[in-house]
C-alpha cells in the first residue's frame, strides 16, 4: 500500500474524517429537535396536554362533571319551586349551608356544585385521568415510541403530570362554568352573604368563586401525583385507573371513622372542604394553607416515588 493510500483522502491519517460544515467551529451543530432545546421541551408539553384534552374518555369525563350543576339545580328549583329559602350562613352542623342558599342566589350553586363533586366526583375524573398516563400509554404500546423520540423519562413524566393538571383545573372550571349559567337561569343573582354574615357585591362574589374553583382545583395536586405513581406501577391502564380510585375510596373511608382521627390530619383529601373558607369576610387561610401544604408534600413525596419508579423501569412497551 502506497503512503499516499494509507494516509487516507484528502490527507487524512486514516480516521473517519470529521471536518465540520463550512462556516462552524468544530462543534456539531444542534438539531431544531434536540431535547436540550427549551421550544422543543414546550413543544412536548403542548403535545401531551393536547392529547389528553383531545381524548374521547376526557368529554364524557367533562360532560358528566357539567351535568351534575344542572342536577343540583334542577332538584333544587323542584323542591322549593323557585321560591326563596331559608336563611343563610353556616349551619347547625357547623359547614355552609350553601344549597340553603341557592334560591336566593344562583352563584351559590357555584359553592354546592363544587362540594357535591369534591368528595367523589372530581377526583374519581382525575384518577382515570392520572391513573392512565403512563400505564395508558404501556398498554396501547406507544410509550416506547414516545421514549424514542427522544423525549427523556424525566421530561415525559414532567409533560404526563402537567397534562393532568391542566385537567383538574379545566375539570373543575367546567363545573363552576356550568353551576353558574344553571344558577343564573333558575335563580335570582345579586349581592352575596358570606358565610361570616356579611354582604359583598356579585363581581365580588364571582371572583370568590373563582378563587373557589383554583383552591378545589390546587386540592387535587397531591392525589394526581399519586395516581401517577400507580400508573408506573403496571402496564394496564385500566388496572392503574382501578387501583387509583379504589386508593381514593380507601382513604375516603379511613378519613371518615372517628376512631382513626390520628391520621386524619395526614390524608389527602382530609383538608379538601377548607375551600369553604374563601367566602368568608375576611378569608380564613389557615385551614386553606395546611391543604395546600399537605397537597404540595403528597405531590413531592409521590412525585419522587413516580420519577424513581419510571426512570428505572423496562420499557417493553
Amino acid at each position: 500500500m502506497s503512503q499516499a493510500e494509507a494516509a487516507g483522502p484528502a490527507g487524512t491519517t486514516g480516521q473517519r474524517p470529521r471536518d465540520p460544515p463550512a462556516g462552524t467551529t468544530g462543534q456539531r451543530p444542534r438539531d431544531p429537535g434536540n431535547p436540550r432545546n427549551p421550544l422543543w421541551t414546550l413543544g412536548i408539553l403542548r403535545s401531551e396536554i393536547t392529547t389528553t384534552l383531545r381524548r374521547h374518555r376526557t368529554y364524557a369525563l367533562l360532560a358528566v362533571l357539567a351535568a351534575v350543576p344542572v342536577l343540583i339545580g334542577i332538584a333544587v328549583r323542584i323542591e322549593t319551586g323557585g321560591g326563596a329559602g331559608s336563611g343563610g350562613g353556616p349551619d347547625g352542623g357547623g359547614g355552609p349551608a350553601f344549597l340553603t342558599q341557592v334560591t336566593n342566589n344562583g352563584l351559590f350553586l357555584v359553592f354546592a356544585a363544587l362540594a357535591a363533586t369534591l368528595p367523589v366526583f372530581l377526583p374519581m375524573a382525575v384518577g382515570v385521568i392520572a391513573g392512565d398516563a403512563i400505564a395508558g400509554e404501556a398498554s396501547g404500546g406507544t410509550l416506547r415510541y414516545l421514549l424514542v423520540a427522544p423525549a427523556g423519562r424525566t421530561r415525559l413524566l414532567l409533560a404526563k403530570y402537567a397534562s393532568v393538571l391542566t385537567f383538574c383545573l379545566v375539570a373543575t372550571f367546567v363545573v363552576a362554568a356550568s353551576a353558574l349559567a344553571v344558577g343564573a337561569l333558575l335563580f335570582p343573582v345579586g349581592e352575596v352573604t358570606t358565610i361570616s354574615g356579611t354582604r359583598i357585591s356579585f363581581g365580588e362574589g364571582l371572583v370568590r368563586a373563582a378563587l373557589t374553583a383554583a383552591v378545589v382545583a390546587a386540592s387535587l395536586v397531591g392525589f394526581a401525583a399519586l395516581g401517577l405513581f400507580v400508573s408506573t406501577l403496571t402496564d394496564s391502564g385500566i388496572g392503574a385507573m382501578a387501583a387509583t380510585v379504589g386508593l381514593l375510596i380507601t382513604v375516603q373511608i379511613l378519613d371518615s371513622i372517628p376512631q382513626l382521627s390520628g391520621i386524619h390530619p395526614y390524608l389527602f383529601p382530609h383538608h379538601w372542604m377548607s375551600f369553604a373558607d374563601v367566602l368568608r369576610e375576611p378569608v380564613h387561610w389557615e385551614e386553606l394553607s395546611k391543604n395546600f401544604q399537605l397537597q404540595g408534600l403528597y405531590a413531592a413525596v409521590f412525585g419522587s416515588a413516580a420519577w424513581a419508579r419510571f426512570t428505572a423501569k423496562d420499557i417493553t412497551a
